[in-house]
């Protein structure tokens, strides 16, 4: 055993190697120049083609200014919430850099717990590598500046060197940006808002940011409480009284945010710049700092193909001036991804950032899918059976009962009650009584009834599976609906790039590809790692796959979709509108591209869905018409040139199983049943506690029902908030919050009057 001398001597020799190294360290950084360390770079992004499509970021909206042009109500809110002991400190803060290597060591964040001058030193750097030799790094330097650099200078470095979000690095174009003043002119409000976007813009900034979490209404409801803890903190500090506190206004109001990417630009390079933070697992703050090139799946010819397309609908379509009532803030959404690899090659997502319109459509989180949900239902009964057909797979030749109001029963045959205790009766759009009908059938002409009893038989939860098998994210189901008989109309949420990738698992013959916008990320020279391309995964049986598409192809010939039978190539496709009509889609595809569309009309003032009956001067809107009109003009341009395949032939699958109603007369086909005198109730119970809600999204006169041809569906109300997707849609982590069916085909050549492609 050693003796304590020795254990002694040891330890003092140890120490005093460290404070040797420390010593020869602190000796060799030098203190970098903030003119030259501070300067961002751009960022570059490229086609598919490897040409360059955007340019951003960099010094073009950085100006540094002096500390006496930096308001003290600045200088006091960046105190006060970022480091409130700055002036008496050295410059670095020991026990935030012990948790910032515990952090590294536990693979976390590193953030957090940096004094001002640690911060500064970091923004100067630009290099935000979670690593211990940059740590190590910015500690030297930082007690470096500490001991020789003045306390202003620090902070007047600080604060012109961080980014505050809207392309603004530094406070003067912070305060351009945000309040179109000089940051000498800022109030204490606007003070103190700049401070808090010091946080980190992504998700404080009330414009929104990238991400699901990082929506208008979460980053607006966030800048708030932190702007009331900043002044909360200020008095806590004495930076600021009590009485000078209750003079403060309220949270101030912003300028409008300004963009200079135009047309679809902006929302491709947001896909793209998301998709690349989640993938290298750094903050959007960083990656916005430059530096980066950064190539996509994104296809120009398709990107402008696309716009065309919902310019011109929306041209022939929408008219704000006479129809102000109904015609206004009307958005369309779209993208297009190749099945065979998930490549996101084309996306539309508004009007423009330079439009002022940020959200991008083609990433919504809240929109309703309606009728294009019930593909995921039959595919889950051609893998796993019903009950009655004691797990079975069945067949799209199976029998269901299609008539209107017709019972819903559980998986032991006992009716659903409505939550006034009686039995729960389903609503087709239309009221013929259609009898037994194939499930072929059904999905031709988007009837609802068979499709709810068929999800209950089933089981909600293998639709479920089956629709997250193919891409879709359980973040977008329908909590309030999953349980819910209701759940089978599609009153689930996913975005127009989700239902794209996922549908292109139908085109692909059950092989399933996660959607992505990013091959290759280069910085400093050498390519990052982590951006191969997707792995196949299998999503289901090829002949349940291939049968699927069999179904919505007959969909396209004969049934609601028949608008887009023309193209000229082989089409698969499904229509879906909503309850109350606050959405209609088209989603489609060929062994070559999947696309979806979705309409929606909505209040930017309170974020919610509202009703499109009346918009464009008709009574209602379906996905067979518009949305299949712009899917159409697309498609048509998107497929030119491509030697486009045969689906295959499915082999044959599952037993015929038959549902014969109660004894009812069978009408003939133009006959139709009275209209009901009123509507079903709710019901209260399902197997697993649902709560649908019968509804009607469309009255038996309206022509776009085409209620001789045995009508369409209507959905649920399946939410309202309108939001973005951000977060996991291939570049989105991946981002608005109706469903059921009411679709209808409209007249082949566009009952708009616009002439055929």
């Amino acid at each position: 055993m050693p003796s304590w001398k020795q254990v002694l001597g040891s330890v003092v020799a140890f120490l005093g190697v460290l404070l040797g190294i420390a010593g020869i360290a602190y000796a060799m950084v030098d203190i970098p120049d903030p003119n030259k360390a501070a300067q961002a770079e751009s960022n570059v992004f490229y086609w598919d083609d490897d040409s360059q499509m955007a340019s951003t970021g960099g010094e073009t909206n950085r100006q540094n200014i002096e500390f006496d042009q930096i308001p003290k109500s600045m200088q006091d809110a960046v105190i006060a919430a970022e480091n409130a002991s700055f002036y008496e400190d050295k410059g670095v803060d020991p026990m935030g850099i012990a948790r910032a290597v515990v952090n590294m060591a536990k693979g976390s964040e590193t953030q957090g717990g940096s004094t001002i001058t640690q911060q500064y030193v970091k923004n100067m750097y630009l290099k935000q590598d979670q690593t211990l030799s940059r740590k190590a790094r910015e500690l030297f330097i930082s007690i470096k500046v500490g001991a020789k650099v003045d306390k202003e200078e620090i902070l007047a470095g600080y604060l012109n060197s961080a980014y505050y979000g809207r392309n603004a690095y530094g406070i003067q174009a912070a305060a351009r940006a945000y309040f179109d003043v000089d940051a000498v002119e800022l109030s204490v409000e606007q003070s103190v808002f700049l401070a808090a976007m010091l946080k980190g813009p992504n998700l404080y900034s009330p414009d929104g940011g990238l991400g699901a979490n990082a929506t208008a209404e979460a980053n607006t409801a966030r800048a708030k409480e932190r702007w009331s803890w900043i002044l909360k903190r200020e008095v806590e500090t004495g930076m600021m009284t009590a009485a000078e506190r209750a003079k403060v206004k309220g949270f101030p109001k912003l300028a409008t945010k300004k963009s200079t990417v135009a047309g679809q630009t902006g929302y491709l390079v947001n896909t793209a710049k998301e998709y690349v933070a989640n993938k290298l697992n750094i903050p959007v703050e960083e990656l916005e700092k430059g530096g980066y090139k950064i190539y996509t799946t994104f296809n120009e010819k398709k990107v402008k193909a696309m716009e065309k397309a919902v310019k011109a609908t929306r041209k022939d379509f929408l008219d704000d001036k006479a129809r102000p009532k109904t015609d206004k803030n009307v958005q369309f959404g779209a993208a297009s991804v190749d099945p065979k690899s998930g490549a996101i090659v084309a996306l539309y997502g508004g009007a423009g950032h330079d439009k002022g319109h940020y959200t991008n459509n083609a990433d919504t989180r809240g929109v309703p899918v309606g009728s294009t949900w019930k593909p995921y239902v039959l595919a889950a009964a051609l893998e796993h059976g019903t009950v009655k057909s004691d797990g079975r797979p069945i067949s799209i030749k199976s029998l269901y009962n299609g008539n209107d109001l017709s019972v819903i029963k559980d998986q032991n045959g006992e009716p659903i009650k409505d939550n006034k205790g009686e039995p729960f009766r389903q609503k087709n759009e239309s009221t013929r009584p259609w009898g037994p009908v194939t499930l072929d059938k059904a999905m031709e002409q988007s009837i609802n009834v068979p499709f709810v009893q068929l999800g209950i038989d089933v089981g909600l939860d293998k639709t479920r599976d089956v629709a997250a098998s193919t891409g879709i994210l359980e973040s977008s189901f329908d909590k309030g609906n999953m349980s819910n008989a209701s759940f089978s109309l599609g009153t689930s949420t996913p975005s127009a790039i989700r239902m794209a990738d996922s549908y292109g698992t139908f085109a692909a013959s059950g092989a399933h590809y996660e959607p992505y916008s990013v091959t290759k990320v280069v910085k400093d020279g050498e390519e990052l790692p982590g951006f191969t391309k997707p792995k196949r995964q299998a999503a289901m049986d090829s002949d349940v796959a291939d049968t699927v598409t069999k179904t919505l192809q007959n969909v396209v010939k004969n049934g609601t979709g028949k608008k887009v039978a023309d193209v000229g190539f082989p089409v698969a496709g499904k229509t879906g509108t909503t309850d109350k009509n606050k959405s209609a889609w088209f989603v489609g595809y060929t062994r070559e591209l999947s696309t979806a569309v979705t309409l929606y009309r909505t209040d930017p003032a309170k974020g919610e869905l509202l009703s499109m009956n009346g918009t464009g001067g008709v009574p209602s809107i379906h996905g067979g018409d518009i949305p299949a009109q712009v899917w159409k003009d697309y498609m048509t341009d998107a497929m030119k040139g491509i030697d486009a395949e045969d689906f295959p032939e499915p082999g044959d699958i599952g037993e015929i199983f038959g549902d014969v109603p109660s004894p009812t007369p069978t009408p003939t086909e133009t006959e139709e049943a009275e209209e009901p005198t009123k509507e079903p109730e709710e019901p209260t119970n399902t197997p697993s506690a649902p709560d649908p809600t019968p509804s009607h999204s469309c009255e038996q006169w309206d022509p776009l029902c085409n209620n001789d041809d045995g009508g369409q569906n209507a959905g649920q109300d399946g939410g309202q908030n309108a939001g973005q997707d951000g977060g996991q849609d291939g570049g989105a982590s991946n981002t608005p919050d109706p469903s059921g069916g009411g679709d209808n085909a409209g007249e082949d050549n566009g009952w708009f009057g616009r002439p055929e492609n």
